[in-house]
């Protein structure tokens, strides 16, 4: 055994304004924070954590900082755009979105052969993705 092969592995997010950060993932995700503390919040997606904390920092948002893994991401997409939550449209060689969502070659063996991913941008400015294995 490595020294971190069975750690828990978790992402965190900055937030400028935690109460705003909390009412987008509420209002727009459905998602309420499973434990709170003076300055962060934790959410429970499936068996994995994330948590957002307060920061004067804030996210360059020139990456996706957590993925969202889910069985049909055209009904995610749609409900989340109900909410309104606003896709990013990117057109960039070799990686173009139609109507949010980016068809994408190749993936991990377990994962199966490509990907469907849709990106979108939190109140604070963190970017997240919502994908869908092609298998």
């Amino acid at each position: 055994m490595t020294l971190l092969e069975n750690a828990e592995v978790s992402a965190r997010l900055p937030a400028q304004d935690l109460a705003r950060a909390r009412a987008f993932f509420a209002q727009k995700l459905g998602l309420e924070p499973v434990e709170e503390r003076e300055g962060g919040l934790r959410y429970r997606c499936g068996n994995c954590y994330f948590s957002v904390f307060q920061s004067a920092g804030r996210a360059s948002g020139d990456h996706t900082q957590i993925a969202f893994e889910v069985d049909d991401i055209e009904s995610v997409v749609a409900e989340l755009r109900m909410r309104g939550v606003v896709f990013d449209e990117v057109d960039v060689p070799g990686l173009r979105t139609v109507d949010g969502i980016a068809d994408i070659e190749g993936n991990y063996p377990s994962k199966g052969v490509g990907e469907r991913r849709a990106w979108f941008r939190d109140s604070e400015g963190n970017l997240l993705g919502v994908g869908q294995p092609v298998r």
